[in-house]
């Protein structure tokens, strides 16, 4: 079963929301966050990336950051306000952009279900990540972005939400990235029967968000040693979306050097490695097809048939890539450290990766085909794990909204 939970929601007042709303903390680095949050005093990421409110060079993991964080946090509960609601509530959240719309309901969701893998992962953690994140809510005492969780699409939840869509929203409006986000609060008499429909689920499947609900697995930990009484900590910050209304993007792949290639060098083992035909879309049409940007041209790789017996995980394009091209020919060991390759999200287009190559930021780009939602939880589903930076879900869900006070 899938339980969640109604939560008093700290939120900022309708008429503060959109300032105070912003991307997930995890999507922008130190400088693109100072840069968004400039001349905004109510934007989250002052909370959220509290490190861009200290001298440039600050260490993001220094003492001084989680200080800051906790200041910042009580200055905008008093300044935006953030309002403490009465009662334990869920939300339905509508996401929309351009013409793609996707709705979810917000709650808090079992941590004990996602220790036991009834909240299902596709990716690893990083300890350091997991470390700041864990951090944050301790000093918080809050857990202040949702994980983003997909669920089968189920006619129950869904009657509940087109009905709840019909009343009063709490929040609309449009960010500066053209997504409009809307909320509304869902009736206290249709919150059982929705709390039901979820616990008919036989489970749930993270989308983005593993570090949050990592953290929150850890905070979870850290405070049952300090009382023996549950509590909020039992719970963490989720929306989960049914698995029909997902707009997966690429993630796609810059490599800073052609290692001990030269052009000529690295075409001809390309070549013998997979097929290569110069010219083609700078977007793969199709699964087994990735583009690559290279010395102002782009290319068409073909990646072959997938090998009998290979599991999903490793069928999937990004790690055919890796195993045919990035590891033997360019010397890119475990992407999650390597300095040398760096990920471009899916919504910043193809144009960013002929900038970099044009810039000299990158020598090689690599334009993929997005996995499907079906191969996420089909590999969810056997344990598996896919390799980093697969997929980037879009339109992203806003900090600040809502944060669950524990």
């Amino acid at each position: 079963m899938a339980i969640i939970s109604p939560f008093r929601a700290l939120r900022p007042t309708p008429a503060s929301a959109r300032a105070v709303a912003e991307v997930p903390y995890d999507v922008v680095n130190t400088e693109e966050a100072r840069a968004l949050a400039a001349g905004n005093p109510l934007s989250f990421l002052h909370v959220s990336r509290a490190e861009i409110d200290l001298p440039s060079g600050t260490n993001p993991y220094s003492d001084a950051v989680y200080t800051k964080a906790r200041e910042n946090f009580a200055s905008l509960k008093a300044t935006a306000p953030l309002v403490l609601e009465d009662s334990p509530t869920l939300y339905v959240y509508r996401l929309q952009r351009e013409q793609h719309v996707q709705t979810g309901v917000a709650g808090c969701f079992s941590v004990a279900e996602y220790d036991a893998d009834i909240i299902k992962k596709h990716e690893r953690t990083r300890k350091d990540k997991e470390d700041d994140r864990t951090r944050h809510i301790i000093e918080l005492r809050a857990q202040t972005g949702p994980v983003f969780l997909i669920h089968t699409a189920s006619s129950a939840v869904s009657s509940i939400v087109e009905l709840t869509t019909q009343r009063s929203q709490l929040f609309d409006f449009t960010a500066g990235d053209g997504v409009k986000h809307t909320l509304w609060p869902v009736a206290a008499a249709d919150t059982q029967s929705l709390v039901a429909a979820f616990k008919a689920m036989p489970g749930l499947y993270i989308a983005d968000g593993h570090h949050r609900a990592a953290s929150a697995a850890r905070t979870r930990q850290h405070l049952r040693g300090t009382s023996a009484a549950a509590g909020e900590w039992d719970t963490f910050l989720a929306v989960a979306f049914p698995d029909d209304q997902m707009n997966v993007l690429p993630y796609n792949r810059l490599v800073k050097d052609l290692g001990t290639h030269t052009l000529e060098t690295f075409l001809t083992a390309l070549g013998q490695a997979v097929s290569v035909s110069k010219g083609g879309p700078a977007a793969p049409a199709r699964k087994g097809e990735v583009s690559m940007y290279l010395a102002g041209a782009w290319y068409t790789l073909g990646l072959g048939a997938v090998p009998a017996g290979t599991s999903a995980a490793h069928g999937l394009d990004v790690s055919r890539l890796q195993d045919l091209v990035l590891t033997p020919l360019l010397g890119i060991g475990d992407v999650r450290t390597d300095k040398r390759i760096d990920f471009v999200g899916g919504a910043r287009g193809t144009a960013a990766l002929e900038s970099a190559v044009s810039s000299g930021e990158a020598a090689v780009a690599f334009s993929m085909y997005p996995v499907s939602v079906g191969d996420l939880m089909a590999i969810s589903d056997a344990g598996g794990i896919m390799p980093p930076k697969s997929t980037w879900f879009e339109p992203k869900l806003r900090d600040g909204l809502l944060s669950h006070v524990i």
